[in-house]
């Protein structure tokens, strides 16, 4: 089969692409400067210059597609969201009316349970809706790409497309957030762990492996969560602790004292901007928030099958421990 990548430089998408090549497919990846692509070229993927946001890029490659999978995506919390809009929503409107009008037979849309916003502790499924207010700009931007766009596209044009719905993302060669508070706590810098925050935990190849069942088995007009085992951030760190030795922050700020630091740091920010962990919206997303969501649909349907949170993070921590020139765990 050739299939049609968006997102293969990132960390997601370039497991997808391992995956894709190694079980025999066709793979051209839609990347902005291929100069900077030598891994995904080194694997045989074919490389075709263009931008989610520049629709007119997309078709030529798009051309004789047997399946499209888009999964590219603005995703930094607590950064400035100014590409937000344009690439979560433009970008996808370009990519999805792209597979329409070559009439590819098959989609699949990377979409994310952060769409469903904090689910109060509940393991939420497919059907579960939110209409706002919304946490980040990114939970926003992909809540109107995932409803206003590739909704649209399915219930008023009957676009063969599957959405997923991942939630937190981890792994060796992660670039998020998630990274960095288990960087922060390996070094023994990690100053606290938020009270109540919890995930749905997912390694980035059992993800990467939900899309391929997603393409293969998935339902046109259906959305399958991805998710993996829910833990708090504090029972993930425990977890990080059985595994490395390494004892983790004791102090657990209460959802209070988050919502409190956003609004102060809203405050500074509009005097200072701030970005990354300290901005208001960072804060915000960390105050006993929950996203959730139950993967029971994709492991009947699909075959989804995700690992648990201690081997997943047992291979990660080794990966980062070893950069770190840490001894891992034996």
């Amino acid at each position: 089969m050739r299939y049609f990548l968006t997102g293969a430089t990132g960390f997601l998408g370039g497991a997808l692409a391992r995956q894709l090549v190694a079980a025999g497919h066709q793979v051209t990846a839609l990347v902005r400067t291929p100069a900077k692509a030598d891994a995904l070229r080194r694997l045989g993927v074919t490389l075709a210059t263009g931008d989610i946001t520049d629709k007119a890029s997309l078709r030529a490659p798009m051309t004789g597609a047997d399946g499209v999978f888009h999964c590219a995506a603005w995703y930094k919390v607590g950064e400035d969201g100014a590409q937000a809009e344009a690439i979560n929503v433009g970008g996808t409107r370009h990519v999805l009316e792209a597979m329409r009008d070559l009439r590819i037979p098959k989609g699949v849309y990377t979409s994310t349970v952060a769409v469903f916003s904090d689910t109060d502790g509940r393991e939420v499924d497919e059907s579960y809706f939110h209409s706002g207010p919304f946490l980040s700009e990114y939970d926003r931007t992909k809540w109107r790409a995932h409803y206003e766009v590739a909704g649209r596209l399915i219930r008023d044009e009957g676009l063969p497309l599957v959405i997923v719905q991942p939630g937190v993302i981890y792994g060796p060669g992660d670039t998020s957030g998630i990274r960095s508070a288990f960087v922060q706590y390996l070094q023994g810098k990690l100053a606290a762990i938020p009270a109540k925050t919890a995930f749905s935990w997912a390694h980035v190849e059992d993800v990467a492996r939900g899309h391929v069942l997603a393409m293969e088995r998935g339902r046109p007009g259906e959305s399958y969560i991805l998710a993996g085992p829910s833990h708090t951030m504090v029972e993930a760190f425990q977890i990080a602790h059985a595994i490395t030795g390494i004892a983790p922050p004791s102090f657990h700020p209460p959802p209070g004292f988050m919502k409190a630091a956003s609004v102060l740091m809203g405050a500074v920010h509009t005097i200072v901007p701030l970005t990354g962990q300290l901005s208001p919206e960072s804060l915000r997303v960390l105050a006993g928030v929950t996203y959730l969501g139950s993967n029971a649909k994709a492991r009947r349907e699909l075959g989804y099958a995700p690992r648990p949170l201690a081997e997943g993070l047992r291979e990660t921590l080794t990966h980062e421990m070893r950069l770190l020139g840490m001894t891992p765990p034996a």
